[in-house]
Order: C-alpha cells, then sequence, then structure tokens
C-alpha cells in the first residue's frame, strides 16, 4: 500500500554522509525523511567492510566502520529522522514547491529540499573472469569481507592491489593461518603508510607476496576451494594452497535512476556548486562520494563537511526569509526537534 509524507529534507542514502546530514539538518530546525536501497543504514559501510577500522575520522585513531554507523545513528537520534530502508527512488519529479520523490514500493516523499547521498549508487563487485567462480562464491571466495573471524586459521589468498586489499591483509595477518597477497606488479597502489607496513610484514616472514602474478584458475571441489592457480607474465603457472580466496578489484557502480533526473553528470558523478553543494536542478544538492567539483577528495571527513555546508543552503529554502544566525553546537547544544 503506497503511502505519502511530506517533510522539510528528503536525503537519498543512509550511508555515513546521510546519517550525518540528518543531524546537520536537526541542528537547523528541519526535518528529515531518509530513503536508502538497502535493508540497513550504513551504505557500503555496513554492507561491504563492516568490521573494517576507519583511520581518518577526526577524533578517533581508530574505528570500526559499524562501529562508526552505529554512532551517528545516535547522534541523528534526537531529530527523530524517519527511515524508508530497502527502497530505492525510480522518480523525482517537481510539484510547486516541493520535490516528490516515488519509491519502488509505492513510496512518496513530499520535500522542500533533496539531499543525495547516494554514495557511488548501486554497486556490486568486479569479478574475475575464472572459470567455475560462481562455484565456489561465498563458499571459498570472496569479494568483501563483514567478519574477521569467519578467516581465523585459514590460508588466505588475497588478489589485488589498491587499498581494500592492502587494509585486509593487515586486519587478517594475525587471524588467519597465513595470507598470501596476489598483484600483477611489484608495486602497490594503496597509501603510502599502509603499503610500508605490508611491505614490513612481509620481510618479517608473516606474510607471502606473490608478485607478478595473476588469477588463472581456481581448483577444488563445489563449495570446498583447495588452489588458487596464478600465472605470471611469462606464462609460467604456479599453484598456492588456499582455503579462501578475496579478489578486490574494485566496484562496478551504476547510478540507477539517479542518471535519468537531469542533473549535470560528470563522469559518473553529480556536478555541484562546491559552497553548497547545489546541483544543476535548484533545491537538490549532493554529497559524499556522488558529488563532483573542482579538488574534491573522496573521504568520509570530506563528505561530512559537504553535509553541513548542504544543509545551510537547504535552511534558505524550506524557511525562507528567515534570517539563521550561526552558533557552534558548543553554544547552543542539541535542540529539540
Amino acid at each position: 500500500m503506497s503511502q505519502t509524507h511530506t517533510t522539510d529534507v528528503a536525503i537519498i542514502g543512509a550511508g555515513p554522509v546521510g546519517l550525518f546530514a540528518v543531524f546537520e539538518c536537526g541542528m537547523l530546525k528541519m526535518r528529515c525523511h531518509v530513503i536508502d536501497a538497502l535493508e540497513m543504514p550504513g551504505g557500503q559501510c555496513a554492507a561491504l567492510y563492516p568490521e573494517k577500522p576507519i583511520y581518518d575520522i577526526p577524533g578517533y585513531p581508530k574505528v570500526g566502520a559499524l562501529e562508526l554507523i552505529e554512532n551517528l545513528q545516535a547522534q541523528a537520534a534526537p531529530f527523530t529522522p524517519t527511515y524508508h530502508f530497502g527502497q530505492r527512488v525510480e522518480k523525482l519529479t517537481r510539484d510547486g514547491e516541493f520535490w516528490v520523490l516515488e519509491s519502488g514500493t509505492g513510496t512518496k516523499i513530499r520535500a522542500k529540499a533533496v539531499i543525495l547521498a547516494a554514495g557511488v549508487g548501486a554497486f556490486g563487485p568486479n569479478k574475475p573472469p575464472l572459470a567455475r567462480i560462481d562455484d565456489f562464491e561465498n563458499k571459498g571466495v570472496h569479494y568483501f569481507v563483514q567478519r574477521r573471524e569467519d578467516f581465523r586459521g585459514k590460508r588466505v589468498a588475497i588478489a589485488g592491489g589498491g587499498d581494500s586489499a592492502l587494509d585486509w591483509t593487515l586486519s587478517l595477518a594475525d587471524v588467519a593461518a597465513r595470507v598470501m597477497v596476489i598483484h600483477r606488479r611489484d608495486k602497490f597502489r594503496g597509501a603510502p603508510d599502509t603499503v610500508d607496513k605490508v611491505m614490513a610484514l612481509a620481510k618479517a616472514g608473516k606474510i607471502d607476496l606473490v608478485t607478478p602474478y595473476q588469477l588463472e584458475a581456481l581448483d577444488g571441489d563445489p563449495g570446498a576451494l583447495k588452489h588458487v592457480v596464478l600465472k605470471d607474465l611469462d606464462g609460467n603457472i604456479r599453484k598456492l594452497e588456499a582455503d579462501a580466496l578475496l579478489a578486490f578489484f574494485g566496484l562496478a557502480m551504476n547510478l540507477g535512476p539517479i542518471a535519468t533526473w537531469g542533473l549535470n553528470l560528470v563522469k559518473g558523478n553529480i556536478a555541484v556548486e562546491p559552497s553548497t553543494c547545489e546541483t544543476s536542478s535548484p533545491g537538490i544538492f549532493a554529497i559524499g562520494d556522488i558529488a563532483q567539483y573542482p579538488g574534491k577528495l573522496k573521504l568520509i571527513l570530506q563528505g561530512f563537511a559537504e553535509a553541513a555546508m548542504a544543509a545551510h543552503a537547504c535552511h534558505k529554502i524550506v524557511h525562507p526569509g528567515e534570517v539563521l544566525h550561526f552558533e557552534y553546537s558548543t553554544t547552543k547544544g542539541v535542540p529539540a526537534a
């Protein structure tokens, strides 16, 4: 049964940046409805790496992805947002002073302003083109890690040369029986400090660096991986005994219906005005990974700043003519919703 809701601001995406936007809007006395295609809050943090440590959140030398999401929910809770999970926004149209969002399940949300915090849009893993890989998916082959304990005492092969591969190498090195890092080059693309830590583990004999090799095949019984077969540039074959293969080759991203809403797109992202995060459509703002402007850094902390800027810009739309006297949270506290 379809339902229609009216609110001040509709936020598309319940990842960390979307959740913080609820707080920023609440501090400016704006009510929010949040809609997300996933069945739970957290976006990529919850769906892809809930136990992955994050090191660049101010005030937290180290925080788990899921812990961060729980804290952001608690921070937003005083403003009693309404969440709509498991629903994808299919249509976004204008009706007078309101934008109208319609989900695939029939829910309609009328809002004076819209904040797009949709991350990379719909996402899924880039899978290596290996024969029989479907036989081993989630039974030996994994594209994401949700629980480190699932790999305790196992021989784990990690394929990839970016941050995800290196971060999980560090995280699993003291859990797995053995970690073997497979990459087609001797150099890695991760953060320099992370690369240095991985190299130190390899030098100490705590992990194996298997370079330059690429994945060639998988060997084992259906649902029970036994070997990962590799090939180097000269065609030489090498077999690694492995209980699990973690394949980190990035995400395949798709904006889905967002691409049809008439917004100014730049290489799969949405171009915004840097000072307000407003898109080419007045009243629609984009923050986080989906937003693009000169000097943009795809970091959660930059997304948090964008949430604050977008909220202040939304205030002029939701409360036209009302003078906003800027105050720090340490001065005014957290007002009632």
